[in-house]
């Protein structure tokens, strides 16, 4: 009488536990850890294709798993493999995260949130109608900063000109307004619908989203311009501790 083949049976015996083995993983310094499965739980996704091809697998000291990813947002990718729960907070972050991973229900499910539509279709294409909108923002951060010697505070005046009346009322109110020692930044005009308070929360926003502390007030000078100061100027203040 023969014998069974042990070796056949130990491979069918640890094969189905490979499906389930618990893994460390390290992405981008944050360590998670989960099981094959959930992992694999979208089969025709990057991630499910990464964890199907051992030997692609980089591997850091401790032998985790390593991901060169935003560790950070992984999290609520994680949570949504293992109980589709949606994120709502940090959603163009999770987004990009999903996308990489080639997650496509939770990339559709992100995409038809109301946060996600507002900003995607709502406030972004309201700011493409603002002209060099981007790089004013960076001019904005970059005067502030400049001016931040040995101060708490640092201050840039802003210009916000919604109509090309407004555009051409500009000039006068430049000559009343003494600019020998203030940094000013204009934004506008555009052709939309939103208003500049609306233009002046995407400011606020943006530069936040940055990692700065602002704040936005209409701003007034002693002399007196033709008309209301604050139909033009606004004095951005930057808080540094």
């Amino acid at each position: 009488m023969s014998l069974p083949d042990i070796k056949s049976s130990r491979k069918l015996a640890v094969e189905p536990l490979k499906q389930c083995s618990v893994v460390q993983l390290n992405v981008g310094g944050q360590v998670y850890t989960t099981t094959l499965v959930t992992l694999r739980r979208f089969p025709n996704s990057k991630l499910a294709e990464m964890f199907s091809v051992p030997s692609k697998l980089i591997k850091d000291a401790e032998g985790r798993c390593f991901v060169d990813r935003d560790g950070m947002h992984f999290r609520a990718i994680l949570e949504y493999l293992r109980s589709e729960e949606v994120p709502t907070k940090n959603l163009q972050e999770v987004h990009k995260e999903a996308v990489y991973y080639g997650i496509k229900p939770l990339v559709k499910l992100l995409e038809e949130s109301p946060q996600f539509f507002g900003e995607k279709v709502g406030r972004q294409q309201f700011l493409s109608h603002v002209r060099n909108y981007h790089e004013n923002l960076e001019v904005l951060i970059r005067v502030g900063r400049a001016e931040a010697m040995a101060s708490r505070y640092s201050v840039i005046i802003m210009c916000v000109l919604k109509t090309d009346n407004d555009l051409a009322r500009y000039n006068d109110a430049m000559v009343s307004l003494d600019t020998r020692k203030e940094s000013i930044v204009t934004f506008g005009p555009w052709n939309a619908q939103a208003t500049v308070e609306d233009l002046l929360d995407c400011i606020k926003m943006d530069i936040e989203a940055k990692g700065y502390k602002v704040s936005i007030k209409p701003h007034s000078t002693e002399k007196a311009f033709l008309f209301k100061s604050y139909d033009f100027f606004y004095k951005l203040t930057f808080t540094w501790w």
